[in-house]
């Protein structure tokens, strides 16, 4: 939506008006204040007057003869310090007439007071000039409102539709190809729209970057940096604020336009109404994005990850980093569970960043320190997830150094969860699951949906299982006794309360039917497996 490489974009500048073929054709030359050409012309003011500044309001190119100017220094100084202190944007003269170079006591006077002055060294006609640049200012006008328009509803579309806070932030990011941040009352970045720059450039050292500047009662450039910000509040309540940093090669007030700050005094007010119409927490969501983003590896960097969980305020350097998931049988969006688990780390002293991942699915990462060991941490965890829900399922990933790794650990602890065995009991004193846990029946279990899991466990048994059910025998019974027995038949028969005979003839049998040799030890192992699929196959 932003042009910016139209001057339709922006206010004309002095700059700008130079480059006017009606003013070009004058072979303008600039003498002093060079670095100041970028001042916005609001209107063009022709004057013979010696006394001009009592007929301007500030922002006016002047044309002259130079005619009015006059011959003492000391009253061309006092000209220019009224045109100075009235905020002209330019003296412009021309050497045809009266002057054919610029008067010493003038350049030193403009020089002093940071007035650009540009000769035309050749007849220029400046009614010309006044028109010219009137039509392109009233029609820049009229394209600003036209502009502020579209960004009022965009806005109100966006209310209508019930945005939440991060297409709010989206949209005028977009609107003002500006980086757009809104943050809480403790300075925390909780949601970024990066343009122009990166997550780890506009986010790095938040914390102390933001409270470097102040915060007002209405929308202003401040701070170090030159940002430019809004509060975001209700009926006197402050949220947080709505923030707009400039450019990454520019700095200061300059850098914002009108428009830029009616894009973000309707941010900050669509940001009001969508806190009003949701009831998730800011925080909350953040939290629940940041942990989705590092699970699915969304971030474009391991440098933007660090800087968007640091301005989240959760530690990026230390001792590691550990993922937790809790499963949960929780219909609605998760907000109890969410609230208790956040609660208890508090409570606990443990830093971490809770968030849902899923339905009923929630994510913890755990900043880990030397000094407090992980375990008593997640059982504590996990005891407060089942007083929630006694059938939630708590699982844990593996430590890791960095927290650009810490995708490796939801996916472990994602593994884990999907390995689960319904029932199973878990060592005393340990209500989690962890990776250790993954035997043959638990990771059986996980592949549960695999056809080719499927389909082993149906060759590898499925005469045995068709017979038993034509015939009404047990024959698979008998042969989970032997093969549990690790092939010892006496131990068998009297597992099944069975003479060795009847053993030893449903053993031929389950041979014929299986085509197998029961002796081999591979094609044993073979059939335990498959016993074991069949097992994990047939729970509900």
């Amino acid at each position: 939506m932003r042009e910016n490489t139209d001057t339709a974009s922006r206010p004309l500048t002095v700059a700008d008006a130079l480059a006017l073929p009606v003013l070009a054709a004058g072979q303008p030359q600039v003498v002093t204040g060079v670095a100041h050409l970028d001042r916005p012309v609001r209107w063009v003011h022709m004057t013979e007057l010696t006394d001009p500044a009592s007929f301007l309001k500030g922002g006016e190119l002047v044309l002259t003869t130079g005619m009015p100017l006059p011959e003492e220094p000391a009253g061309v100084r006092r000209y220019v310090d009224e045109l100075a202190d009235v905020g002209a944007a330019a003296l412009v003269i021309e050497l045809v007439r009266r002057y054919h170079r610029p008067p010493q006591a003038l350049v030193d006077a403009c020089r002093a007071r940071g007035l650009p002055l540009v000769t035309l060294a050749a007849d220029v006609n400046f009614l010309e000039v006044t028109q010219v640049v009137h039509a392109l200012l009233l029609g820049n006008q009229a394209d600003a409102m036209r502009r502020t328009q579209r960004i009022h509803e965009a806005f109100t579309a966006l209310t209508l539709r019930g945005a939440g806070p991060e297409d709010v932030v989206r949209a005028a990011a977009e609107m003002s190809g500006r980086t757009v941040v809104l943050e809480n009352l403790v300075h925390q970045a909780l949601i970024c729209e990066p343009s122009g720059s990166t997550v780890e450039e506009a986010l790095t050292g938040w914390e102390q970057r933001s409270r470097a500047v102040p915060s007002g009662d209405r929308t202003e450039v401040c701070g170090p940096e030159g940002w430019l910000v809004a509060p975001v509040e209700y009926q006197g309540e402050r949220w947080g604020r709505a923030t707009m940093l400039p450019a990454p090669a520019r700095t200061g007030p300059s850098d914002f336009g009108p428009e830029d700050v009616t894009v973000l005094e309707r941010t900050a007010m669509a940001l009001t109404i969508a806190r009003l119409i949701h009831a998730t927490p800011w925080e909350r969501t953040a939290h629940r994005n940041a942990l989705r983003d590092l699970a699915e590896q969304r971030h474009r960097s391991p440098e933007d990850a660090h800087a968007r969980f640091a301005a989240l305020g959760m530690p990026t350097e230390g001792d590691g980093f550990l993922a937790v998931l809790v499963d949960t049988r929780a219909e609605d969006d998760g907000a109890e569970p969410e609230s208790r688990l956040s609660q208890e780390l508090r409570t606990a002293g443990i830093t971490a960043l809770v968030g849902a991942l899923a339905p009923g699915r929630f994510g913890i990462l755990l900043a880990l320190r030397a000094s407090q060991p992980w375990r008593p941490a997640v059982e504590r965890l996990s005891r407060t997830a089942l007083a929630v829900d006694p059938g939630a399922v708590v699982s844990v990933g593996s430590e890791v150094a960095e927290l650009s790794d810490a995708a490796r650990s939801f996916r472990e602890a994602g593994r884990v969860a999907e390995a689960a065995l319904p029932g199973r009991p878990l060592p005393d004193g340990r209500s989690f699951h962890e990776l250790s846990d993954i035997g043959l029946r638990p990771l059986l279990y996980a592949l549960r949906e695999d056809v080719r899991v499927q389909e082993y466990a149906e060759r590898q048994l499925g005469r045995l299982v068709d017979h038993d059910t034509r015939h009404g025998t047990d024959l698979l019974t008998t042969l989970r006794h032997y093969l549990d027995a690790a092939g010892n038949k006496t131990t068998a028969a009297r597992r099944g309360n069975l003479s060795r005979e009847t053993v030893y003839q449903r053993l031929r049998t389950i041979e014929r039917l299986l085509d197998c040799d029961l002796e081999s030890g591979e094609q044993r192992t073979e059939l335990h497996v498959a016993l074991a699929a069949l097992d994990v196959l047939r729970m509900r």
